[in-house]
């Protein structure tokens, strides 16, 4: 596998740049603070960091609104900053990928601002906007994610803009040619400065259809899942024709152009759409188009062995020789181990989720906290600071318990900040700081840390194929295997120890070896296999 590109089978580790460290003192995270904490960065064995946006903004919704690609927000530092963070990660042998925020920008940008002036100026046509209905009312039933309509009126032009997030968040028109090089222009930007890759945010939602079409009701039954709140009514559409149009994939067909201009970069794409994981599928598919894509399955609030094993299935089954990447959390959804486990999640808990996540065929995304085992904090309704929390409090409290900073310590703040953080530290992730973890050989984090070393030198974790297996309910049972080696991995996801006698089919894949090293203590005895709770179990299979 001496070929293989750096990113197959890569955990990225994505910076959340507000909460990992701040280092002047504002109470915000910036891009020294992440230089800062480089050395910490490499000793969790990850390949890469995904961070995520610091790129001039109004800061709207906090950095997804962007007013400037081409310069870092003053809240975050400069671009010399950002130089120094590309060339001190890779004298630690760790990559940089980006977030670019493709589909939309601020109404602040300067191309919006001299759009909605008119019907005639030089960017009239470069967002997507449409006349009213006969009545005045908006011109069809599109809903933005965040809340109410999709369209907003502009006055000076006497017509709405589209908006599939925010009001401030107005919709690029990536059918006008123009549109798609000057973006393209601003990805290159950030390649020449030399950064590894680009995570592309919300990527399927470039494309609109030209006719305007409404879109088809939803069943209720049909409505949950995705992220969205249960009262959302964005989710009581299918959302057929406000976004993964059939010209997207032309489009990603540029992108991947550029970036095989710039070689070993990488694009990681993320994808929500009425069938993900077929979108997944088709977006890989093949050598021009994105490197990997990853979507909200695993960011759901269901969880058992069968799920993931059905969800990891369906998107094998029409992949092809395209490469996932799978991650449990990011800035967008409630903590995993609260999520998943519920308020009295074990660490042993977050320990598990971590090497089953990492033991999955394709890349990883491993979101800051996660190897701490943070759970979700607990927002008040006057500390909040998500748009998306406010618009639907109480129903939804919004991002913001999975945002909080990192406690590096259990002093004040968690030795994240030495002012008044922008969001509160709470009181029980100062319990799991890095400080008190690194002292305690059983913690999460060092948990982590053991597996990911391990993961390193098991080829068949890195690269081989997937194959699962029926051990029970609560049991998530697969091999991987490449030519020279096949590992057996058994995951225990409930709070219950577990015995259990090897199926046939598995005891005919050959003699089954057990491996040290991982940190678990899963056994085999006597063809029945033994698991505490959430504990794992890995073997060689020889034939």
């Amino acid at each position: 596998m001496q070929n293989t590109p750096w990113w197959r089978g890569a955990i990225i580790y994505q910076v959340y740049p507000r909460s990992l460290m701040d280092s002047n003192g504002d109470g915000v995270g910036d891009i020294a603070g992440i230089i800062d904490k480089l050395d910490y960065i490499a000793s969790l064995g990850v390949d890469a960091i995904w961070v995520s946006p610091f790129f001039r903004s109004p800061m709207k919704d906090f950095g997804y609104d962007i007013s400037d690609y081409r310069d870092v927000d003053p809240l975050f530092g400069t671009l010399d900053d950002i130089d120094r963070l590309i060339a001190e990660a890779h004298k630690r042998d760790i990559r940089l990928i980006i977030d670019q925020v493709l589909s939309h920008t601020s109404d602040q940008h300067a191309w919006f601002q001299e759009s909605r002036e008119s019907k005639d100026n030089l960017k009239a046509d470069w967002y997507v906007w449409a006349d009213p209905s006969e009545d005045g009312t908006p011109p069809n039933n599109w809903l933005a994610i965040f809340g109410g309509c999709a369209w907003e009126w502009e006055p000076r032009r006497e017509q709405y803009y589209l908006h599939n997030f925010l009001k401030s968040q107005p919709d690029l028109n990536f059918h006008n040619p123009d549109v798609r090089a000057a973006i393209l222009a601003e990805v290159e930007f950030w390649l020449k400065r030399g950064v590894d890759g680009l995570r592309l945010d919300a990527i399927n939602f470039c494309f609109h259809d030209k006719q305007l079409r409404n879109n088809p009701a939803k069943p209720a039954a049909e409505r949950k899942g995705r992220g969205f709140s249960e009262d959302n009514p964005y989710a009581f559409q299918r959302h057929l024709f406000d976004n993964t149009q059939p010209e997207n994939l032309e489009f990603m067909q540029e992108i991947r152009c550029l970036m095989d201009r710039y070689p070993g970069t990488v694009t990681l794409g993320e994808i929500s759409s009425e069938d993900s994981l077929a979108t997944m599928a088709e977006y890989t598919q093949g050598d021009k188009r994105l490197h990997m894509t990853y979507s909200f399955e695993l960011l759901s609030e269901e969880f058992s062995a069968a799920y993931i094993r059905h969800t990891v299935e369906t998107l094998e089954q029409g992949l092809g020789e395209g490469w996932p990447c799978w991650a449990i959390g990011n800035h967008d959804v409630a903590r995993v181990l609260s999520r998943w486990g519920g308020d009295s999640a074990s660490p042993a808990l977050a320990k598990v989720l971590n090497a089953m996540l990492f033991s999955l065929r394709g890349s990883i995304c491993s979101y800051q906290g996660e190897e701490l085992g943070l759970t979700e904090a607990n927002i008040d309704q006057h500390q909040l600071q998500d748009p998306y929390g406010i618009a639907f409090w109480p129903r939804f409290k919004g991002r913001d318990g999975c945002r909080t900073p990192m406690p590096w310590s259990n002093g004040v703040a968690g030795g994240f900040t030495d002012s008044s953080p922008w969001l509160p530290v709470p009181q029980e992730h100062l319990a799991r700081a890095v400080s008190i973890q690194d002292e305690a050989p059983d913690s999460v984090l060092n948990a982590y840390r053991t597996f990911t070393d391990w993961r390193k030198q098991q080829p068949a974790l890195l690269w081989g194929d997937i194959k699962f297996y029926d051990l029970g309910e609560n049991l998530l049972a697969f091999t991987r295997a490449t030519a020279e080696q096949t590992l057996l991995a058994v995951f225990n996801l409930s709070s219950q120890s577990v015995s259990t006698e090897c199926t046939r089919a598995l005891c005919d894949e050959g003699e089954i070896t057990p491996v040290s090293g991982h940190g678990f203590s899963g056994q085999l005895q006597e063809d029945a296999l033994l698991l505490a709770p959430f504990d794992a179990y890995f073997a060689a299979l020889t034939r």
